[in-house]
């Protein structure tokens, strides 16, 4: 197997390594197991050029990515449109597709489970032309976010408080909106806080994370008009994993999902596996099954 890395020297973990030290090990480590490595570390502001560079190499290979969700949604995006393996490294601060791979987050044992893996097909999903490998959310995500990134933070754990900061601060006022949804063909109109739909459904863990990443099924979770104590105790059921028996939360599966926002407002933003993105008033959302293509380890296939 031939493996080509990017590594985004600005993601999470790689701030703070010697990356020079750490690519000799990664190429040692699949060399080891008979495979060809090779590496280039690039600055995160470059690494959707570089890896769409590796991606449309000639001959089979392996686009391995390293970084945090945001380089490997990018990545996986890349991947998928070219026909490419993808393999993922994590080394960001919640590494949530990672995590659905079973890949260990410790680096160097995750190179040693991915050069004793093989390639598995397992779903991705796309909200208009934006595809995404965790989740699509609307509401009080995107505002959280949003507010969290006026703060100023410089390590995964200096991220994580951020997070905490922006939750309390966007708690006080829950937002809510009228959204008109099409789910596989049902038609119905809501008020809520908050919508988020996944590339497959949750798992029973603390973590939004799913047990299957093949499943071939949106999971689409809808909190409705959230009051500020309402969303305490959301928050609180997530934590302790117990949401799913949250009056204030639906979900539901599903193939396809329309939504129709009739009153959005200027400026109004989405995640896209944790990124803010412009959302449009209309966006349908498609889960592709077994359309990409990923390096596991070789735990996940006997699952």
């Amino acid at each position: 197997m031939k493996v080509h890395a990017v590594f985004n020297r600005d993601g999470g973990t790689f701030r703070t390594m010697d990356m020079k030290l750490f690519a000799e090990t990664a190429k040692e480590i699949f060399e080891k197991h008979g495979h060809t490595f090779e590496s280039e570390i690039v600055a995160g502001k470059h690494i959707v050029k570089a890896l769409k560079s590796v991606a449309s190499e000639a001959g089979e290979h392996v686009l391995m990515a390293g970084g945090g969700d945001g380089t490997i949604s990018a990545a996986a995006d890349v991947a998928w449109k070219a026909k490419v393996p993808l393999a993922v490294l994590p080394a960001g601060t919640m590494n949530l597709f990672a995590r659905a791979l079973k890949i260990p987050l410790e680096l160097n044992v995750a190179l040693e489970s991915l050069a004793s893996g093989t390639i598995q097909a397992v779903d991705i999903s796309t909200a208009n032309e934006e595809s995404f490998v965790h989740q699509f959310s609307i509401g009080f995500q995107p505002r959280m976010i949003k507010l969290r990134n006026t703060l100023e933070y410089r390590s995964r754990w200096g991220k994580r408080l951020a997070s905490i900061r922006a939750f309390a601060k966007a708690m006080g006022n829950p937002p809510r909106f009228i959204v008109r949804m099409v789910i596989d063909g049902a038609p119905a109109e809501r008020t809520v806080s908050a919508i988020s739909i996944s590339n497959n459904p949750y798992g029973q863990g603390m973590l939004p994370v799913p047990d299957a990443v093949d499943r071939g099924e949106l999971g689409v979770y809808i909190a409705g008009r959230l009051t500020p104590a309402a969303l305490m105790k959301l928050a609180f059921t997530v934590l302790t994993g117990s949401w799913r028996r949250n009056p204030d939360v639906d979900e539901i599966l599903a193939k396809e999902v329309e939504l129709h926002f009739p009153h959005l407002r200027r400026g109004a933003k989405a995640t896209i596996d944790g990124e803010l993105i412009p959302l449009p008033k209309d966006v349908k959302i498609t889960i592709h099954a077994g359309e990409l293509q990923v390096l596991v380890p070789p735990d996940l296939l006997s699952k």
